[in-house]
Order: C-alpha cells, then structure tokens, then sequence
C-alpha cells in the first residue's frame, strides 16, 4: 500500500470539475460519444466511462491520448488552464456531421433545409 507523503506541499486549484467529469465535458463539447472516443484512442469505451467517472486515474500517457484525441493541451485536461468557450475555438463535430449529410443533397434539397434552418434562426431571434 502506498505511503502517505511526509512533503508539506501547497495546495493545488483545480475547481470544482474532477478529472472525470471535466474528460466527459471535453468529450460532449466536441461532440464525440464514448464509443468515438474510445476508437481514436485505441482503449474500450468502458475504459472511457471508467476514466469519467473517476474510477480510474489516467496515466501520463493516457492523458497525453486524451488530449490529441481532444484536440486541446494536456493542460486543459488536467484543469491547469483556463478554457474558453468551445464555440470560440472550433464547431461541434455534431453541426459538421450534419453539414456533410446537407453537402450530400442535391441543391434544392440543400436549398429546402437551408430556408427552413434560417426560418428558425429567424424566428429565435424575435
């Protein structure tokens, strides 16, 4: 069993989010499932789930897969930096996934879901 560190170090601020929860936030704003995320790092999505809900603590090395897979610095994972909004930095794959199935209609289909999302957007401005 480890032993307890006789060191008398500063205490670390890293917020309220753990580990885990902040994985899960990093993974849903880019809008990857487990499943996604699991594949682009090469481990089992019920590792992923373990690792966001705290079961497990990521290696190094781990952490660094997470942070490609991602797309944001070691940093970020960890909670060392402060992130700003995910909006600011890239679109959601969800809205890219989406736009790709729009590229593949023919150009009045395009042109049929463009009107009905800018009727929306329109009337959300109101």
């Amino acid at each position: 069993m480890p032993q307890k560190s006789k060191l008398k170090l500063p205490p670390l601020s890293l917020g309220s989010e753990s580990l885990g929860r902040r994985l899960a936030r990093l993974r849903k704003e880019r809008g990857y499932t487990q499943i996604e995320l699991a594949g682009k790092i090469g481990i089992t999505q019920k590792l992923v789930s373990d690792y966001e809900l705290d079961k497990l603590r990521p290696h190094p090395e781990m952490t660094v897969r997470f942070a490609i897979a991602l797309e944001v610095s070691t940093d970020e994972v960890l909670g060392l930096k402060d992130i700003e909004p995910v909006a600011a930095q890239k679109t959601s794959m969800k809205i890219m996934r989406r736009l790709k199935k729009i590229e593949a209609l023919t150009i009045s289909q395009q042109k049929f879901i463009l009107k009905a999302i800018d009727s929306h957007l329109k009337a959300l401005e109101k």
